[in-house]
Protein backbone atom coordinates (compact mmCIF):
# COMPACT_ATOMS: atom_id res chain seq x y z
CA UNK A 1 0.00 0.00 0.00
CA UNK A 2 1.30 3.47 -0.86
CA UNK A 3 1.39 6.13 1.78
CA UNK A 4 0.63 9.76 1.23
CA UNK A 5 3.36 12.21 2.81
CA UNK A 6 1.12 14.08 4.78
CA UNK A 7 1.18 17.87 3.46
CA UNK A 8 2.41 20.18 5.43
CA UNK A 9 0.04 22.43 7.50
CA UNK A 10 2.08 25.76 6.19
CA UNK A 11 2.11 24.81 2.42
CA UNK A 12 2.04 27.70 -0.19
CA UNK A 13 1.24 26.51 -3.65
CA UNK A 14 2.29 28.02 -7.08
CA UNK A 15 2.85 31.08 -8.74
CA UNK A 16 3.76 34.74 -6.51
CA UNK A 17 0.36 36.89 -6.90
CA UNK A 18 1.35 39.79 -9.14
CA UNK A 19 0.42 42.94 -6.66
CA UNK A 20 -3.25 44.43 -6.23
CA UNK A 21 -4.68 47.36 -6.81
CA UNK A 22 -4.77 49.11 -3.29
CA UNK A 23 -0.90 48.57 -2.42
CA UNK A 24 1.23 50.64 -1.16
CA UNK A 25 2.67 50.78 -4.75
CA UNK A 26 -0.44 52.22 -5.79
CA UNK A 27 0.20 49.71 -9.31
CA UNK A 28 -3.26 48.38 -10.25
CA UNK A 29 -3.49 44.56 -11.11
CA UNK A 30 -3.04 43.05 -14.19
CA UNK A 31 -6.64 42.25 -16.24
CA UNK A 32 -6.72 39.05 -18.63
CA UNK A 33 -8.24 39.05 -21.79
CA UNK A 34 -11.45 37.67 -20.28
CA UNK A 35 -11.72 40.43 -17.89
CA UNK A 36 -10.79 38.81 -14.87
CA UNK A 37 -7.73 40.16 -12.60
CA UNK A 38 -4.89 37.98 -13.22
CA UNK A 39 -3.77 37.08 -9.90
CA UNK A 40 -6.05 35.22 -7.87
CA UNK A 41 -5.70 33.52 -4.09
CA UNK A 42 -7.30 30.19 -3.50
CA UNK A 43 -7.97 29.59 0.34
CA UNK A 44 -7.63 25.69 0.83
CA UNK A 45 -8.50 23.96 4.45
CA UNK A 46 -5.74 22.03 6.04
CA UNK A 47 -6.47 18.55 5.40
CA UNK A 48 -9.40 18.39 3.59
CA UNK A 49 -8.42 16.48 0.53
CA UNK A 50 -11.07 16.70 -1.62
CA UNK A 51 -10.44 20.91 -1.41
CA UNK A 52 -6.86 20.58 -1.71
CA UNK A 53 -7.48 17.97 -5.09
CA UNK A 54 -10.19 20.60 -6.25
CA UNK A 55 -7.93 23.67 -5.48
CA UNK A 56 -5.15 21.76 -7.41
CA UNK A 57 -6.92 21.40 -10.44
CA UNK A 58 -8.30 25.19 -10.77
CA UNK A 59 -4.83 26.32 -10.22
CA UNK A 60 -3.26 24.10 -13.11
CA UNK A 61 -6.47 25.06 -15.33
CA UNK A 62 -6.26 28.72 -14.72
CA UNK A 63 -2.44 28.94 -14.78
CA UNK A 64 -2.81 27.50 -18.31
CA UNK A 65 -5.45 30.14 -19.04
CA UNK A 66 -2.97 33.07 -17.77
CA UNK A 67 -3.48 33.29 -14.60
CA UNK A 68 -1.45 34.01 -11.10
CA UNK A 69 -2.36 31.18 -9.09
CA UNK A 70 -1.67 31.27 -5.08
CA UNK A 71 -2.99 28.62 -3.07
CA UNK A 72 -3.20 29.01 0.90
CA UNK A 73 -3.58 27.02 3.21
CA UNK A 74 -5.49 27.18 6.81
CA UNK A 75 -7.85 26.22 9.16
CA UNK A 76 -11.96 26.84 7.94
CA UNK A 77 -12.23 29.55 10.86
CA UNK A 78 -9.24 31.94 9.12
CA UNK A 79 -10.40 30.93 5.81
CA UNK A 80 -14.12 32.74 6.12
CA UNK A 81 -12.99 35.04 8.51
CA UNK A 82 -10.77 36.19 4.88
CA UNK A 83 -12.89 35.35 2.35
CA UNK A 84 -15.31 38.01 4.57
CA UNK A 85 -12.19 40.28 4.62
CA UNK A 86 -11.21 39.94 0.74
CA UNK A 87 -7.80 38.37 1.47
CA UNK A 88 -8.77 35.18 -0.21
CA UNK A 89 -10.97 35.33 -3.53
CA UNK A 90 -12.28 31.79 -2.91
CA UNK A 91 -12.58 28.48 -1.47
CA UNK A 92 -13.84 25.28 -3.09
CA UNK A 93 -14.87 22.80 0.00
CA UNK A 94 -17.80 24.73 2.09
CA UNK A 95 -19.93 22.14 3.18
CA UNK A 96 -23.60 22.74 3.40
CA UNK A 97 -26.38 23.15 4.73
CA UNK A 98 -24.96 21.27 8.19
CA UNK A 99 -20.90 21.37 8.21
CA UNK A 100 -19.90 24.75 7.75
CA UNK A 101 -22.75 26.14 8.09
CA UNK A 102 -21.98 28.36 11.50
CA UNK A 103 -19.59 30.24 9.33
CA UNK A 104 -21.85 30.21 6.40
CA UNK A 105 -24.45 32.58 8.74
CA UNK A 106 -21.53 34.51 10.23
CA UNK A 107 -20.10 35.68 7.70
CA UNK A 108 -22.57 35.03 4.86
CA UNK A 109 -23.36 38.99 4.00
CA UNK A 110 -19.95 38.87 3.05
CA UNK A 111 -19.26 36.08 0.63
CA UNK A 112 -21.36 34.73 -2.03
CA UNK A 113 -21.97 31.12 -2.42
CA UNK A 114 -21.49 30.22 -6.44
CA UNK A 115 -22.97 26.56 -5.78
CA UNK A 116 -22.30 22.87 -5.28
CA UNK A 117 -19.80 21.07 -7.67
CA UNK A 118 -19.95 17.98 -5.38
CA UNK A 119 -23.79 16.68 -3.97
CA UNK A 120 -22.02 13.27 -2.21
CA UNK A 121 -20.33 14.58 1.19
CA UNK A 122 -20.64 12.87 3.58
CA UNK A 123 -19.65 13.47 7.61
CA UNK A 124 -18.71 9.77 8.87
CA UNK A 125 -17.37 7.90 12.13
CA UNK A 126 -15.62 4.94 10.67
CA UNK A 127 -13.50 1.93 12.47
CA UNK A 128 -11.11 -0.76 10.85
CA UNK A 129 -13.19 -2.99 8.55
CA UNK A 130 -12.94 -6.26 11.10
CA UNK A 131 -13.66 -3.77 14.23
CA UNK A 132 -16.54 -5.68 16.66
CA UNK A 133 -19.06 -3.13 16.28
CA UNK A 134 -21.56 -1.96 13.02
CA UNK A 135 -22.98 1.14 14.51
CA UNK A 136 -22.77 4.36 16.71
CA UNK A 137 -25.40 2.85 18.97
CA UNK A 138 -22.87 0.27 20.16
CA UNK A 139 -19.58 1.89 19.95
CA UNK A 140 -19.94 3.28 24.13
CA UNK A 141 -20.53 -0.66 24.75
CA UNK A 142 -17.53 -1.73 22.95
CA UNK A 143 -15.09 1.32 23.89
CA UNK A 144 -12.13 -1.00 25.40
CA UNK A 145 -11.80 -2.39 21.86
CA UNK A 146 -10.27 1.06 20.62
CA UNK A 147 -8.49 1.55 23.66
CA UNK A 148 -11.49 4.45 24.97
CA UNK A 149 -9.95 6.57 21.80
CA UNK A 150 -11.91 8.33 19.42
CA UNK A 151 -9.61 10.40 17.29
CA UNK A 152 -10.84 13.44 15.76
CA UNK A 153 -9.35 16.23 13.34
CA UNK A 154 -9.06 20.24 13.74
CA UNK A 155 -10.70 21.64 16.55
CA UNK A 156 -12.04 24.13 14.67
CA UNK A 157 -13.43 22.00 12.04
CA UNK A 158 -17.26 21.61 11.29
CA UNK A 159 -16.70 17.62 11.55
CA UNK A 160 -15.66 18.58 15.23
CA UNK A 161 -18.29 20.50 15.92
CA UNK A 162 -21.00 18.21 14.79
CA UNK A 163 -19.14 15.31 16.93
CA UNK A 164 -18.68 17.26 20.16
CA UNK A 165 -22.23 18.73 19.78
CA UNK A 166 -24.30 15.97 18.54
CA UNK A 167 -22.54 12.38 18.40
CA UNK A 168 -21.12 12.27 21.91
CA UNK A 169 -23.61 12.84 23.59
CA UNK A 170 -26.19 11.13 21.64
CA UNK A 171 -24.54 7.48 21.69
CA UNK A 172 -23.23 8.36 25.74
CA UNK A 173 -19.72 8.44 23.88
CA UNK A 174 -18.32 10.88 26.74
CA UNK A 175 -16.11 8.26 28.52
CA UNK A 176 -14.07 8.09 25.63
CA UNK A 177 -11.38 10.50 24.65
CA UNK A 178 -11.87 12.49 21.83
CA UNK A 179 -8.62 13.60 20.72
CA UNK A 180 -8.61 16.50 18.16
CA UNK A 181 -5.27 17.68 16.49
CA UNK A 182 -5.38 17.84 12.70
CA UNK A 183 -6.27 15.46 9.47
CA UNK A 184 -2.88 14.73 8.87
CA UNK A 185 -2.59 13.09 12.64
CA UNK A 186 -5.40 11.39 12.31
CA UNK A 187 -4.53 9.58 8.94
CA UNK A 188 -1.32 8.80 11.06
CA UNK A 189 -2.77 7.41 13.84
CA UNK A 190 -4.93 5.09 11.17
CA UNK A 191 -2.06 4.40 9.79
CA UNK A 192 -0.55 2.80 12.37
CA UNK A 193 -3.19 1.22 13.93
CA UNK A 194 -3.87 -0.71 10.36
CA UNK A 195 -0.47 -1.35 10.34
CA UNK A 196 -0.49 -2.83 13.86
CA UNK A 197 -3.65 -4.66 13.10
CA UNK A 198 -5.52 -3.03 15.76
CA UNK A 199 -8.75 -1.19 15.99
CA UNK A 200 -9.52 2.60 15.66
CA UNK A 201 -12.46 4.79 15.39
CA UNK A 202 -12.21 8.20 13.85
CA UNK A 203 -13.81 11.29 12.59
CA UNK A 204 -13.85 11.21 8.63
CA UNK A 205 -15.77 11.83 5.47
CA UNK A 206 -16.79 10.79 2.18
CA UNK A 207 -15.49 11.72 -0.33
CA UNK A 208 -11.84 10.36 0.62
CA UNK A 209 -8.98 9.11 -0.45
CA UNK A 210 -8.84 7.15 2.98
CA UNK A 211 -11.45 4.11 2.02
CA UNK A 212 -9.91 3.41 -0.78
CA UNK A 213 -6.39 2.73 1.31
CA UNK A 214 -7.47 1.72 4.02
CA UNK A 215 -9.91 -1.42 5.28
CA UNK A 216 -12.83 0.60 6.74
CA UNK A 217 -16.84 0.21 7.01
CA UNK A 218 -18.80 3.36 8.50
CA UNK A 219 -20.34 3.16 11.62
CA UNK A 220 -24.48 3.15 11.25
CA UNK A 221 -26.10 6.54 12.69
CA UNK A 222 -29.18 5.46 13.18
CA UNK A 223 -29.98 8.74 15.12
CA UNK A 224 -29.19 10.98 11.90
CA UNK A 225 -26.53 12.95 14.25
CA UNK A 226 -24.21 13.20 11.20
CA UNK A 227 -27.03 14.33 8.95
CA UNK A 228 -28.05 12.92 5.76
CA UNK A 229 -25.78 13.84 2.38
CA UNK A 230 -24.48 17.14 2.01
CA UNK A 231 -23.15 19.17 -0.99
CA UNK A 232 -19.89 20.93 -1.69
CA UNK A 233 -20.00 24.49 -2.36
CA UNK A 234 -17.83 27.16 -4.26
CA UNK A 235 -17.25 30.68 -1.92
CA UNK A 236 -16.04 33.99 -3.40
CA UNK A 237 -15.26 36.97 -1.86
CA UNK A 238 -18.09 39.85 -1.89
CA UNK A 239 -15.81 41.57 -4.60
CA UNK A 240 -15.41 38.31 -6.65
CA UNK A 241 -18.03 38.64 -9.77
CA UNK A 242 -16.64 42.20 -10.22
CA UNK A 243 -13.15 41.12 -9.75
CA UNK A 244 -13.30 38.00 -11.83
CA UNK A 245 -16.57 37.85 -13.30
CA UNK A 246 -15.27 35.18 -16.06
CA UNK A 247 -13.58 32.78 -13.74
CA UNK A 248 -17.00 33.22 -10.78
CA UNK A 249 -19.13 32.06 -14.38
CA UNK A 250 -16.68 29.02 -14.73
CA UNK A 251 -17.02 28.29 -10.70
CA UNK A 252 -20.81 28.05 -10.98
CA UNK A 253 -20.89 25.76 -13.30
CA UNK A 254 -18.36 23.70 -12.38
CA UNK A 255 -19.47 20.24 -11.46
CA UNK A 256 -17.47 17.02 -10.13
CA UNK A 257 -18.64 13.79 -9.47
CA UNK A 258 -17.37 11.43 -6.59
CA UNK A 259 -15.62 8.99 -9.70
CA UNK A 260 -13.60 11.75 -11.29
CA UNK A 261 -12.55 13.27 -7.17
CA UNK A 262 -11.46 10.04 -6.10
CA UNK A 263 -9.41 9.41 -9.55
CA UNK A 264 -7.90 12.11 -8.80
CA UNK A 265 -7.42 12.03 -5.30
CA UNK A 266 -5.97 8.48 -5.97
CA UNK A 267 -3.73 10.18 -8.01
CA UNK A 268 -2.41 12.95 -5.89
CA UNK A 269 -2.46 11.44 -2.24
CA UNK A 270 -2.37 7.78 -2.68
CA UNK A 271 -0.60 6.98 -5.23
CA UNK A 272 2.10 9.43 -4.86
CA UNK A 273 4.71 9.83 -1.81
CA UNK A 274 5.54 13.58 -2.54
CA UNK A 275 3.89 16.73 -2.02
CA UNK A 276 4.63 17.69 -5.21
CA UNK A 277 0.96 17.72 -7.06
CA UNK A 278 2.00 19.41 -10.28
CA UNK A 279 3.22 16.69 -12.24
CA UNK A 280 0.36 14.59 -10.61
CA UNK A 281 -2.16 16.92 -11.70
CA UNK A 282 -0.98 17.62 -15.28
CA UNK A 283 -1.09 13.80 -15.96
CA UNK A 284 -4.48 13.37 -14.90
CA UNK A 285 -5.34 16.57 -16.68
CA UNK A 286 -4.21 14.74 -19.82
CA UNK A 287 -6.03 11.68 -19.22
CA UNK A 288 -8.89 13.77 -18.63
CA UNK A 289 -8.84 16.17 -20.93
CA UNK A 290 -12.30 16.67 -22.48
CA UNK A 291 -13.71 16.70 -18.66
CA UNK A 292 -11.03 19.56 -17.99
CA UNK A 293 -11.67 21.56 -21.38
CA UNK A 294 -15.08 21.66 -20.37
CA UNK A 295 -14.40 23.28 -17.02
CA UNK A 296 -13.59 26.93 -18.75
CA UNK A 297 -15.33 26.13 -22.56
Amino acid sequence: MTKRHLISTLALGGATALALSGCASGAEAETLDNGDRQDLTIAVFNGWDEGIAASELWKAVLQEQGYDVELEYADAAPVFQGLSDGDYDVTLDTWLPITHADYVEKYGDDIVDLGAWNEDAKLTIAVNEDAPVDSLADLAANADAFDDRLVGIEPGSGLNRVTTDSVIPTYGLDGMDYLTSSTPAMLAELTAATDAGENIAVTLWRPHWAYDAFALKDLEDPEGTLGDAEGIHSFGSSSLEDSHPTLAGWLKDFRMDSELLYSLENAMFNENDTDDYGPIVEQWIADNQEYVDSLTS
